[in-house]
């Protein structure tokens, strides 16, 4: 029998970014004048939906959010983008939202997140939307919602055959029984840093922390590691893919997020790992030249051309 399921099931959290550009973070008790403003859809699983879906991958989306201006907000954005939403409205809980510092010179990011709503998502909330993930190619989670929500997720994907990708961020320490359940950890650096006791410094500490992942039965960690591009790391051997630069850096909040949605979709498609790494690594180079993280997603179009010209 034919296998039927497709695209991605994305479980995380929506918050409206509230982003901030200066020169600087301000210190404790000091104010400073910033350089620019904007508020827009944010949120490490919704980014992800938003980056898999232009990507041209049927996406469902798991989450929360409060019936709020902010919900609004989410609801639109996941409806003009095609997304699914397997999303509950609560009247007592806000929606979340972003603190994310911008400075105006380099485009690097600190962000406070705050989940509102999703903070509340638990086992049941995920039992309640099974059949979305077990319908699908990919699935995947992060760490912005409780973990107890992640591991379910996990679990009815790995149980049925789903392709599971753990993008363990904000990084926690978590049980090694969730990286068992992993075909795929994304950690940034500094997340596999944290999360091995491994300073990822270049590619032969990636490596290194690569196999600490491995050894507690992920089945490959594929380490992103900013203008450097990304470490494949698997039993089978080490791939480095490089970055992807479209254009000059504005903004790198939302890059991780647009490697995972993209590297998602590209698998769902059927892309080997690789060239889901080099699909997922152009979805964040096009993404860091715009400011936002949602909007800053490009199109597939856009994406096949910077892979056009790379293969050149």
């Amino acid at each position: 029998m034919a296998d039927t399921r497709q695209g991605v099931a994305i479980l995380g959290i929506f918050v409206a970014d509230l982003a901030f550009r200066a020169g600087r973070m301000p210190g404790i008790g000091e104010t400073i004048a910033g350089s620019g403003f904007k508020m827009g859809p944010g949120g490490k699983g919704s980014n992800q939906a938003v980056a898999a879906a232009r990507a041209g991958a049927p996406v469902t989306f798991i989450s929360k959010v409060g019936r709020d201006a902010f919900g609004a907000i989410a609801l639109d954005t996941w409806r003009a983008e095609g997304i699914t939403a397997r999303v509950a409205e609560l009247d007592d809980q806000p929606t979340g939202a972003a603190f994310i510092y911008v400075n105006e010179a380099s485009g690097e990011n600190a962000i406070i997140v705050v989940p509102g709503a999703a903070a509340t998502i638990g086992a049941a909330d995920v039992e309640a939307a099974a059949d979305a993930i077990r319908g699908a190619a990919v699935f995947i989670t992060q760490l912005e919602q409780p973990v107890a929500a992640a591991r379910r997720g996990l679990e009815i994907a790995r149980a049925t055959g789903v392709v599971t990708i753990f993008n363990p961020a904000p990084a926690e320490p978590v049980d090694d029984a969730i990286y068992a359940l992993c075909d795929y950890v994304t950690p940034n650096e500094s997340e596999a840093s944290l999360l091995t006791g491994i300073a990822v410094t270049d590619l032969a500490s990636a490596r290194a922390a690569g196999d600490a992942f491995l050894a507690r039965g992920v089945g490959t960690a594929l380490i992103t590691l900013g203008e450097a591009g990304v470490l494949l790391h698997s039993r089978s051997g080490s791939t480095h893919v490089p970055a992807m630069a479209s254009g000059p850096v504005v903004e790198t909040a939302g890059a991780g997020d647009a490697f995972n949605g993209g590297f998602a979709a590209a698998l769902a498609r059927g892309a080997d790992p690789i060239a889901a790494a080099r699909f997922g690594c152009a979805v964040a180079g096009i993404s860091v030249t715009r400011h936002g993280t949602a909007p800053s997603m490009p199109r597939l179009a856009e994406v096949e051309a910077l892979l056009a010209t790379a293969d050149l």
